[in-house]
């Protein structure tokens, strides 16, 4: 410590001596200019000025009178100064006289000289001493912007912990590995075990990633560091490098001093260490210096410094390759959506600090809300409490829980807008064309709401029990697309004409038949072929010049079996709404009534069973 203190007394004191040699250096610049501007002028003695003055007074161009000293210009540009005495008022009456351009200026004070003389040094020194003040603070001081601003401690411990996370299971194991290669190493090195250099979050947005980082700082009891990827990208190139290798310095310093390991964790990592130049879009020379320097500093660590990089990301196709490799990120761990079961866990930890009403079912609500993420749950459980506060209630019923999962999926009701009675009536058509021949198709979810009440940009819509499945079926896939095309089916059966109210259901059933036909190979025309090369979010540097690997033939093909598969489903839901024409203006005329229905309520109005139910029962 004392060496330091001794180091950072060096540093400051060479820094002050520059700064004050630059002040001299420009004050003996400022002092020259005034001796040369004194020197450009000749000094006349009185006699001879006023000998000019009564002989040739049209040599003189101009005149000006500073209490008893005379300053002027010649004809011929030379300027002049003279002394005459205090009281010689004949003389300034000869002056009058004889020259044009005669002035008389006050003299000025000594506050103002001594302003205009040191003044602008003054603030040049002012400038230099807040560049110095600056060069004192870190990144991003302009002295300093090699330099990483981070801060290592326990500060993330007691206040999220693996208690705090749920729905992710087997990423909270895989952590606490990490926590165990950190707090007993020879635990593994016994064996033979070395620890993991780099650990990388991947997964869609929401799913938990950096709640994951915070519980392991929480529950680590080692040195640890969280910044962004942006915090290495700067304008000027070599700066991220430059930073980059100061954190993986201080990182190791730290571990030695301290004896302990170090977890440095990096949020949103693609902002850094995207694909080195991969065409259009891909060139950026500031970020791949950077991604250089982190590739060297990852590979580069000593066994005997347990450093260890968690970091997350929602576009893993995006990054180098040479940054997943082993001895990198060894561990890549996927953090998906959760399952009904991770859904269930996570509403029970948003719920525990509310006050929530013992009829409340957690498990209904998972399975109304597949496809949530965590963000998600933790949104609609906020919602539910904002709700019952709003409705004055003690505590969190049902009714909120409900109302939030539609706030959240949909937006919320547009009780504003006014809907004239044909909107009403097509509305009403349209979802009971998709709650009936959902009911009426095997292979359909089964239906938990319909409704007519707008929200967000949805004029109504319809809700299905969607379980979470790893795969489906062709039939499955078949039955989603008839009923997305159910309702514009009923409007032209029942009204006559069609709306633009179907526009997002066709767009939904385009991508599935899109990806039956080039994706999962079910054209029985085209076959077992992949005819997708990439189906994931575009990376402009590598998708937007990539080939199409299909002739133009085939292109032909795949949209005539597009629209093979969507005109069949459509001809197909058609024909069950004709079937049952009287059970489809029963449920308009209903949902015009009542607005919004449950699943069960449906069923029972039109007399059909649940067949999920129904199966449950007999295997059972």
């Amino acid at each position: 410590m004392e060496k330091k203190k001794k180091d950072k007394k060096r540093e400051y004191r060479n820094r002050s001596l520059l700064i004050w040699l630059l002040v001299m250096v420009l004050f003996y610049m400022f002092w020259q200019s005034n001796v040369d501007q004194g020197l450009s002028q000749i000094e006349l003695k009185y006699s001879e000025f006023y000998k000019m003055l009564k002989e040739s007074p049209d040599d003189i161009r101009s005149v000006v009178k500073t209490e008893n000293l005379i300053r002027g210009e010649l004809k011929d540009g030379t300027e002049f100064r003279v002394m005459i005495p205090n009281e010689d008022r004949d003389f300034i009456v000869l002056m009058r006289n004889n020259i044009s351009d005669f002035r008389v200026e006050p003299p000025k004070t000594l506050l103002l000289q001594v302003l205009f003389s040191v003044g602008p040094i003054l603030l040049f020194i002012a400038f230099l001493w807040f560049l110095h003040r600056g060069s004192k603070g870190g990144a991003g001081r302009i002295f300093s912007f090699g330099k990483m601003k981070t801060k290592f401690g326990l500060d993330g411990q007691g206040k999220v912990t693996f208690d705090d996370v749920a729905g992710v299971a087997e990423a909270k194991e895989e952590l606490k590995e990490i926590i165990d290669f950190l707090t007993d190493p020879k635990k593994f090195q016994r064996l033979g075990g070395k620890i993991p250099r780099g650990v990388l979050l991947t997964g869609p947005p929401g799913t938990g990633k950096t709640l994951l980082a915070k519980a392991v700082s929480g529950e680590a009891g080692v040195l640890f560091s969280s910044l962004s990827g942006s915090d290495f990208v700067e304008m000027f190139v070599g700066v991220g490098a430059a930073r980059v290798r100061d954190l993986f310095e201080q990182s190791k310093r730290h571990t030695r001093n301290t004896g302990k390991g170090c977890i440095i964790f990096i949020d949103e990592i693609d902002a850094v260490g995207r694909q080195r130049f991969a065409g259009i879009g891909g060139g950026h020379d500031e970020r791949e210096q950077t991604l250089n320097a982190l590739l060297a500093e990852m590979d580069g660590f000593g066994t005997d410094e347990s450093v260890i990089v968690i970091a997350a990301t929602n576009r893993p196709d995006v990054l180098d390759p040479a940054l997943l490799r082993p001895g990198r990120f060894d561990r890549i761990i996927i953090v998906g959506s959760p399952d009904v079961k991770g859904r269930e866990d996570i509403l029970k930890v948003h719920v525990r600090n509310k006050k929530v009403a013992k009829r409340v079912d957690l498990n209904k609500i998972a399975r109304q809300t597949s496809g949530f993420s965590g963000a998600d749950l933790a949104n609609l459980c906020n919602e539910s409490a904002l709700l019952a506060a709003r409705r004055g209630k003690d505590e969190i019923t049902m009714d909120e829980m409900d109302e939030s999962i539609d706030r959240v999926m949909a937006g919320p009701q547009r009780k504003s807008r006014v809907m004239s009675e044909h909107e009403k009536k097509l509305t009403a058509f349209h979802e009971a064309g998709h709650a009936l021949v959902s009911l009426l198709l095997p292979n359909v979810e089964p239906l938990h709401k319909v409704s007519i009440i707008p929200r967000g940009m949805m004029g109504g819509y319809t809700k299905f029990l969607e379980e979470d499945k790893e795969y489906q079926t062709k039939n499955e896939i078949l039955d989603k697309i008839t009923v997305g095309l159910a309702g514009r089916a009923a409007e032209e059966l029942a009204l006559g004409e069609i709306s633009t109210g179907a526009s997002h259901d066709i767009e939904i059933v385009t991508k599935f038949a899109r990806n039956m036909v080039c994706v999962f190979g079910m054209s029985e025309k085209l076959g077992n072929v992949s005819l997708d090369k990439h189906s994931g979010p575009v990376f402009l540097g590598r998708d937007l010049v990539a080939e199409k690997h299909y002739s133009e033939k085939t292109a032909e093909e795949i949209d005539k079996e597009i629209k093979t598969i969507i005109d069949q489903c459509y001809h197909t839901a058609k024909q069950l709404l004709g079937k049952n024409r009287e059970k489809l203006y029963l449920l308009a005329n209903t949902l015009l009534d009542k607005e919004t229905l449950e699943g069960d309520r449906v069923r029972k109005l039109l007399g059909i069973k649940d067949k999920k139910r129904d199966e449950q029962n007999k295997s059972s």
